[in-house]
């Protein structure tokens, strides 16, 4: 359904009388999807660790909203939470499976093993446990559903040196994210990734070498094609489309949110500084 908003655009409503999960809930990305989702009349389990910030973001969104503290990587916590959104809200419809880190960067043979099983324990196992409890909560209501994971990232198509853990961690996302699809599919439950490039958070983009956040923004945008790094909205709006009823026919799937990031190489930017100018 499709409202009229009072400036005259039409303003989708896809998730009327839905129940949405979002897994770091309170970051940008995660509160961008909390809050779009919202837009198009979901109800709302801001999932995150930091309780106080999600619970700060639940009562600024209003009623539609819940605040549940939970880390990813703890089974027991992972469970209640889906089991709150449940009984809270009575079902669950959707999850954006989106809580993750970066993590320590350093080259392979230097990288110290607590940093790898960090990064592994959040980004892949957090991501599992998601999905299992989804899953489950999803084929014992027997409506379908749809589940968007962000393990994969631009890491997942791409390599990033020093990035051992992180690469390794998105990529095996890639692969969870096909096989539950596959085993979902039975019960009408859609499973995608999405992969973002660099994002404009103080996450995708850290503050170049003398501390400015805004020239590193630039210096990153000068390699992207579409010439500007993405937003957060830009990735609630991808989100929010897989999760919807018109993305039906789409699961499996791992979607680029990149500005043609991926598309660069030496070949067509031998000079690594820009990507070449348009003519």
């Amino acid at each position: 359904m499709a409202l009229l908003s009072p400036a005259g655009v039409w303003k989708m409503k896809r998730f009327d009388e839905k129940c949405v999960l979002v897994t770091g809930g309170a970051g940008a990305i995660g509160s961008a999807a909390v809050r779009r989702f919202l837009d198009e009349g979901a109800k709302v389990a801001i999932v995150d660790r930091n309780a106080e910030a999600a619970q700060q973001l639940a009562q600024a969104l209003g009623e539609h909203a819940v605040a549940i503290e939970a880390d990813v990587t703890d089974e027991a916590d992972v469970r209640r939470a889906v089991a709150t959104t449940v009984e809270t809200f009575g079902g669950l419809d959707a999850v954006f499976n989106n809580a993750g880190i970066s993590g320590a960067v350093a080259p392979v043979h230097e990288l110290p093993v607590e940093d790898w099983d960090t990064i592994i324990r959040i980004n892949l196992r957090g991501m599992f446990l998601v999905l299992q409890a989804s899953l489950r909560a999803m084929i014992a209501a027997g409506n379908g559903g749809s589940i968007v994971n962000m393990g994969s990232s631009m890491a997942g198509w791409d390599v990033l040196a020093g990035g051992a853990g992180y690469v390794a961690s998105k990529h095996g996302v890639i692969g969870l994210t096909r096989v539950a699809a596959l085993d979902a599919a039975p019960y009408g439950i859609r499973v995608n990734a999405i992969c973002p490039g660099v994002i404009e958070t103080t996450l995708g983009v850290p503050a170049a070498g003398d501390g400015d956040f805004k020239s590193s923004v630039q210096h990153f945008a000068d390699r992207i094609p579409l010439r500007r790094i993405g937003q957060p909205d830009d990735v609630a709006a991808t989100v929010a489309f897989l999760a919807s009823d018109e993305a039906r026919h789409v699961t499996g799937a791992d979607w680029l949110i990149d500005g043609g990031q991926t598309l660069q190489s030496w070949a067509n930017a031998p000079a690594g500084g820009a990507f070449p100018k348009f003519r």
